[in-house]
């Protein structure tokens, strides 16, 4: 059994592949490749055959996190590397991933820099969830959707059960992390142009990846999002009695009826927070017996 197994989610992209297998392959000779065919329509599959790597086929497509979990599943090394097939990420940089991991980590994400962006939305977009999630999990997350990552097989495999099988895998896996109480790093990298098309589409995607961001918020920490709205609601009714005060010298329906809104909210956030910490008490102690 390999210490260390690469997977990689695949769906057309067999040109990626026929340049990234075999230097992978002379880079980590040691590792367990691990290649998903997600349901692709073209020689996905041969160019995996002809490697000699293990693959593991859909017989249509699930989505990348389907494929990473399956990848997880049929992965035997201690600890999981992630990346991609479209060949954005460099095997160069895995031994500087794997001798970061060392440093005591549990799970080391590749960072991209402003060069890798494919374009200024998609950095603006990135750069907005992660600070969104850097303000949820009150940890700096330097790149919140990188698919390149080290982790350690036995904690990832905990998480299964919570990852969406399309491309906000990596959202909901970090945030589980430090909601967990493992340890995250980063490592700066620089990111190649994709061979072949985006399977991403900004608008469609971006939505979702916010959607994401917010469900995991919720179970995250709770309070850090109803809070807010709480107290957003609370200042409107206040306002709003000041001026119906002054002006018509009553208190109106609509207050009574905002404050009543941000006392609702307030109660379902409290609520919410004991959920999450008895749902991560639970799972802590499922793990401890299992081990």
């Amino acid at each position: 059994m390999s210490e260390i197994s690469i997977v990689i989610p695949a769906k057309n992209e067999m040109a990626g592949l026929a340049e990234l297998l075999p230097e992978l392959q002379k880079r980590q000779p040691d590792a367990e490749i691990v290649v998903v065919n997600d349901g692709s329509t073209d020689r996905t599959m041969e160019v995996c055959e002809q490697a000699g790597v293990i693959l593991v086929n859909h017989p249509y497509s699930k989505g990348n996190g389907a494929a990473i979990k399956s990848g997880a599943r049929a992965a035997t090394g201690n600890v999981l590397i992630f990346m991609d097939a479209d060949g954005q990420h460099q095997p160069k940089d895995i031994d500087r991933l794997i001798t970061r991991y060392h440093e005591g980590f549990d799970m080391v994400v590749g960072a991209r820099d402003r060069k890798s962006q494919a374009s200024w939305a998609r950095f603006f977009g990135n750069g907005m969830y992660n600070r969104i999630a850097t303000y949820m999990t009150g940890h700096n997350i330097e790149d919140l959707t990188s698919g390149f990552r080290i982790v350690s097989a036995e904690k990832f495999k905990q998480f299964l059960y919570m990852l969406p099988n399309g491309f906000s895998y990596p959202t909901t896996i970090t945030m589980a992390f430090f909601r967990a109480g493992f340890s995250v790093g980063y490592l700066p990298i620089v990111a190649r142009e994709r061979i072949g098309k985006s399977h991403i589409s900004l608008l469609k995607d971006g939505g979702r990846f916010f959607l994401i961001i917010f469900k995991i918020g919720t179970l995250y920490s709770p309070m850090k999002l109803f809070f807010p709205a709480c107290m957003l609601f609370f200042l409107t009714g206040l306002f709003y009695y000041i001026y119906t005060f002054f002006s018509d010298g009553r208190f109106t329906n609509m207050g009574v009826l905002l404050f009543s809104t941000s006392i609702l909210i307030f109660l379902m956030g409290l609520i919410s927070e004991q959920i999450t910490t008895l749902f991560y008490q639970t799972k802590r102690q499922d793990s401890e017996k299992g081990d």
